[in-house]
């Protein structure tokens, strides 16, 4: 009760067979995967673009530790200069 038995998903494969016809069903089935296997390719395609873009790149990202680093290691004096260059 209240489920779709064997039976009746044969009759409804029937009477679909009977209104479109196989030549018209194989057809629209290999129009399906035609498309199913474009959007496969167009997706894996925009994949490789992806990846080939991020290697392509000219900067190099750096985490906030490797920044911190590289503040560190300049002396007081240093610090000084570039505060006295970043005034004028």
């Amino acid at each position: 009760m209240g489920g779709i038995s064997v039976w009746q998903l044969l009759i409804v494969v029937l009477i679909v067979v009977l209104l479109f016809g196989t030549k018209k069903l194989r057809g629209m089935g290999s129009d399906l995967g035609s498309a199913v296997k474009g959007f496969k390719k167009a997706m894996s395609d925009d994949d490789k673009e992806s990846e080939k873009n991020q290697q392509d790149a000219d900067f190099k990202q750096e985490s906030l530790a490797d920044k911190k680093e590289q503040t560190d290691a300049f002396t007081p004096k240093d610090q000084e200069k570039t505060k006295d260059n970043d005034r004028v």
